[in-house]
């Protein structure tokens, strides 16, 4: 682990990342010791730096430092962590922030082949995501919502839980984007109000359109996802992964394009 370029497990206590969630995330998967993605991930960090008034961090920096936590030919899991650094009591930011970077990875063997093909089941949550613009599409590190809908379930074979808002509109899972085959098309979450605009999902939104299929963001509630042909999960560590029941209801995993499968594995690798 690296904080501000040193080796260290230890934060300050007075982090605003500790005491305040005030910061942002990145989750990166890395392949034979390579992060995947990496340029879209950083234009999201820029993007979520500039909407909460963080100092946007060097993307060369962070990636020197990166290739020093990755082990060679590592698989397994980067993450990058940016917070408003130290400052004085109270919610108010410092006037001259000096974020903190922390930078750690995590060896894991890649997601199974057969949740790929056999397909995963999902359950819904009790939670609801609190509705709130300023905050919508960000990685930003308040995850407690996250945090206690997965805590809702132990069961080894449900892999992922589905979160609605306060509205009853399901927006995403818990660690996931949704995206519903439909019409000869695909339809996912608005996320205007809440939810992450996870890499994989915008990536997904891109290679549909080079592939022609049709993709529309819209409102959506679970009789939406009960009546769809198929219901797919992705974000960038797990590439899709085809639902095969919602909440005990049997979903079609064959629905989803075999073109769009084998072109978001692939986009899932690259760097």
């Amino acid at each position: 682990m690296l904080i501000n370029g040193q080796a260290s497990e230890r934060v300050a206590g007075d982090d605003r990342g500790l005491l305040y969630g005030d910061g942002l995330f990145e989750t990166l998967a890395v392949v034979h010791g390579r992060p995947c993605l990496w340029v879209q991930h950083m234009r999201r960090m820029e993007s979520g730096c500039r909407r909460l008034g963080l100092p946007r961090p060097d993307p060369e920096q962070l990636r020197e430092e990166s290739h020093r936590v990755i082990p060679r030919q590592g698989v397994g899991v980067l993450k990058i962590l940016v917070t408003r650094g130290c400052g004085p009591r109270g919610y108010r930011p410092p006037g001259d922030p000096l974020p903190t970077r922390i930078l750690y990875f995590s060896s894991c063997p890649e997601a199974a082949e057969s949740a790929s093909s056999a397909g995963v089941a999902v359950r819904y949550c009790n939670l609801r995501l609190g509705r709130n613009p300023a905050l919508a599409g960000i990685k930003h590190l308040n995850r407690l919502e996250q945090v206690l809908a997965r805590a809702e379930w132990a069961d080894p074979a449900i892999a992922e839980g589905l979160m609605l808002d306060t509205q009853g509109l399901v927006v995403e899972g818990t660690m996931s984007n949704l995206f519903l085959v439909r019409n000869e098309g695909l339809a996912t979450p608005r996320l205007d109000h809440c939810g992450v605009a996870g890499i994989m999902r915008s990536r997904v939104m891109a290679l549909a359109g080079t592939l022609g299929i049709p993709v529309e963001e819209t409102d959506l509630r679970p009789r939406d996802v009960a009546a769809a042909n198929g219901v797919f999960l992705c974000n960038s560590l797990i590439g899709l992964w085809p639902v095969r029941s919602v909440a005990g209801l049997e979903q079609d995993v064959r629905a989803i394009p075999d073109a769009l499968k084998r072109a978001v594995e692939q986009e899932r690798r690259a760097p």
